[in-house]
């Protein structure tokens, strides 16, 4: 061996040996191209703005993006969901961000996190970007799947700091608002390992939503719900400026409200702790969620009457925008179950045509109906997160081509299918 062979082998290894370290790092960015510029979605009055422009919403949920991105196997159904939204001209998935001391939880226990789920909502976020999807991500569930605020409350009363073992002492034990406050702090300040962007610095997430149907039953009048929203939303606004803040309500009026008899679908409705215009009023909410269940909330009226209601649910709650809120309006769930009585997909078609041609109206009106995400979509392969609701846009043409149209009539409003190659290519 020469000299010069000498001194070129342990370079050599020493050179492999990074490459060995390195690889790993790198995997994480492959096949995630340089990040596009983007501005952040914000709102003006009752309109949400995206460079200069009305921005009106064709969206879907998908709350399972990020526990299908823990495992590699399944991340290209992530992929594959994003880019059939992005084909189909959508603009907004709505979907979690949490999950809390569940199977493969992100928050394992109060402020300690699961690195490798964490690195699945960055892979989201990352993906979302390369294929042109904002984002809407809540942060934890009223409900108990993937932990909700029963987890909270169990945290703490495992710990012997809780001071009620009610689930809704989620709202006003303070111990339990730290704990939540962590973890806003941890998710809205994290850097992505793929992008190296912070969330809150990252305009592909279109907003934050602070719970999903929040409720809070053990006190009907509104004041614990309402003190939660205000905390919570400040605290949120505190480190991030950047995005958008909704509650994530459902949309019933409280028991003040004239319209909680005469729009509410029954009475049990005001009686939730939850106030659709007192929630939305508060000062560091941007927009506001309703939901739209008709089959839900009503068991015994006939599918035309379903549909009446629908309209004037959507209508008041357009005029509250318009009108006394001053915010958009975002419908950010609606469906139809196939497990009614004598179910057919034609309903269903027509429940969600009704509801995008009262968004496109809106739009073309100029006035705070400003989008809708249909509860939910998925792709083949992951019928464990389905539901009664669900929807395969690849094995149903019809609702496919439904929301098709409905993307190239919102961007109709703006130009966008004369200027946007997609758009011209899509319509």
């Amino acid at each position: 061996m020469s000299a010069g062979n000498a001194l070129y082998y342990p370079i050599l290894g020493f050179a492999s040996f990074i490459i060995f370290i390195y690889m790993p790092f790198r995997d994480l960015k492959l096949g995630f191209d340089k990040e596009p510029e983007l501005a952040f979605v914000t709102r003006n009055g009752t309109q949400f703005v995206l460079d200069g422009e009305a921005f009106y919403i064709n969206g879907w949920n998908s709350y399972w993006l990020m526990a299908q991105s823990v495992d590699e196997s399944s991340r290209r159904r992530v992929r594959e969901m994003l880019q059939t939204g992005t084909k189909m001209g959508l603009s907004v998935c709505r979907t979690w961000a949490f999950n809390d001391g569940d199977y493969n939880a992100l928050q394992t226990s109060p402020g300690q996190f699961n690195e490798q789920v964490f690195k699945a909502l960055d892979y989201v976020i990352a993906e979302a970007k390369q294929q042109g999807i904002r984002l809407l991500l809540s942060l934890v569930n009223n409900l108990q799947p993937y932990g909700g605020k029963t987890q909270y409350v169990n945290w703490a009363w495992r710990e012997g700091i809780g001071i009620s073992s009610s689930n809704d002492s989620f709202f006003f034990d303070p111990s339990i608002r730290n704990y939540f406050k962590n973890y806003i702090k941890a998710v809205l300040t994290r850097k992505n390992t793929i992008t190296g962007i912070e969330y809150r610095n990252d305009p592909i997430i279109f907003g934050w939503e602070l719970m999903n149907e929040p409720r809070c039953m053990t006190d009907p009048s509104g004041d614990t719900l309402q003190e939660w929203i205000e905390e919570m939303s400040a605290f949120v606004k505190a480190i991030d400026k950047n995005h958008l803040v909704t509650v994530g309500l459902e949309g019933f009026y409280g028991p003040n409200d004239p319209k909680s008899l005469t729009v509410n679908p029954e009475e049990w409705a005001s009686k939730l702790g939850s106030d659709f215009i007192r929630n939305s009023k508060a000062s560091n909410i941007d927009f506001t969620s309703v939901h739209i269940y008709p089959d839900h909330w009503f068991h015994d009226q006939a599918f035309e009457d379903q549909l009446k209601f629908v309209s004037k649910w959507m209508l008041s709650h357009m005029e509250d925008g318009d009108k006394l809120l001053k915010r958009p309006i975002l419908f950010s769930e609606y469906g139809w179950s196939d497990m009614n009585q004598n179910f057919t997909t034609a309903e269903r078609e027509k429940m969600c045509e009704t509801i995008l041609n009262i968004i496109y109206k809106s739009a073309k009106e100029k006035r705070s109906g400003a989008g809708a995400l249909v509860w939910q979509f998925l792709v083949k392969g992951i019928e464990e997160f389905g539901d009664d609701f669900t929807l395969i846009p690849s094995d149903n043409s019809s609702i496919h081509s439904l929301f098709v149209k409905q993307s190239c009539k919102l961007a109709k409003i703006k130009g966008h299918t004369l200027q946007n190659p997609s758009f011209k290519e899509l319509c």
